[in-house]
C-alpha cells in the first residue's frame, strides 16, 4: 500500500548535514517518527518524499532550505536589553534560550552577542538555510507492520 496524503505513518530516519554530522535521529528519541502525511506536521519536503514509499521502502534525500526550514531572515535576529534577562542568569555566545511569547507560546533563540547592555539573539530555527539530508525507512502505514 503506497503512502498517500492523510495517511498515518510511522518513519524510522537519520538528518544529516552537508559536513555530515547528524543533527537528528529517530532511534535517539526511542521511536519511529509518527504523523499523518500531507498534514504540515513536518517539513515540506519530508512529507514529499514519502509519498508513494511502501512498508519496508528506504530513500535517501535531500532537502534545500526553501522546503525546510528556509533561509535565515535578518528581523528574526534582536537586541534585547540586558536588563530583560534575570541578573544572575549566564549569557554566553552561542547559547540556546528558551523564549516566552505573551501568548504562552515558547521560541528556542540562539544567543549571537552579549555586551554589558543588551544581548544579540536569533530567532531563525537553527536548521534555517540548511541543506538537510535524511535517510527514511517506512516502518508502518495506517499501522500495516513491517514486512
Amino acid at each position: 500500500m503506497a503512502i498517500k496524503k492523510g495517511d498515518k505513518v510511522k518513519v524510522d530516519y537519520t538528518g544529516t548535514l552537508d559536513d555530515g554530522s547528524v543533527f537528528d535521529d529517530s532511534k535517539k528519541h526511542g521511536q519511529p517518527l509518527e504523523f499523518e502525511v500531507g498534514s504540515g506536521q513536518v517539513i515540506k519536503g519530508f512529507d514529499d518524499a514519502l509519498m508513494g514509499m511502501n512498508v519496508g521502502d528506504e530513500k535517501d534525500i535531500t532537502i534545500e532550505s526553501k522546503d525546510a526550514y528556509g533561509d535565515p531572515r535578518e528581523d528574526l535576529v534582536k537586541k534585547v536589553p540586558r536588563d530583560q534577562f534575570p541578573k544572575d542568569q549566564q549569557l554566553e555566545k552561542g547559547m540556546i534560550l528558551v523564549m516566552q511569547l505573551q501568548d504562552g507560546m515558547q521560541l528556542p533563540a540562539t544567543v549571537v552577542d552579549v555586551s554589558d547592555s543588551e544581548v544579540t539573539i536569533d530567532l531563525n530555527h537553527p536548521l534555517a538555510g540548511k541543506t538537510l539530508h535524511f535517510k527514511l525507512t517506512v516502518v508502518t502505514i495506517n499501522e500495516e507492520a513491517k514486512k
